[in-house]
């Protein structure tokens, strides 16, 4: 066996420098992302402290990628249910 490419767990080949790749990139992308959150987070912390409410911006967020339609179809279902519930 040489170094490149060793057997696997599942008994195929594996070439190591390719996996060793792959693995730093998806790491260096965990970081990225953890980052970002940490960003999100101040951004939402600045946000209340302006005295917005971070919930309804996270909302707002949500409904901003969804198609028109596919939302007014989701609030039409959600206001015939809470009718039938008589919250409304």
């Amino acid at each position: 066996m040489t170094e490149e490419r060793q057997e696997g767990m599942g008994g195929g080949r594996v070439a190591a420098e390719e996996l060793r790749l792959l693995i730093e990139r998806a790491e260096r992308l965990e970081e990225e992302k953890r980052a970002l959150g940490d960003d999100l987070k101040d951004v939402m912390a600045e946000a209340k402290g302006r005295g917005y409410d971070a919930k309804a911006i996270r909302r707002i967020m949500q409904i901003r990628k969804k198609k028109r339609e596919e939302y007014q179809e989701e609030e039409a279902i959600l206001e015939t249910y809470m009718q039938a519930l008589g919250m409304l």
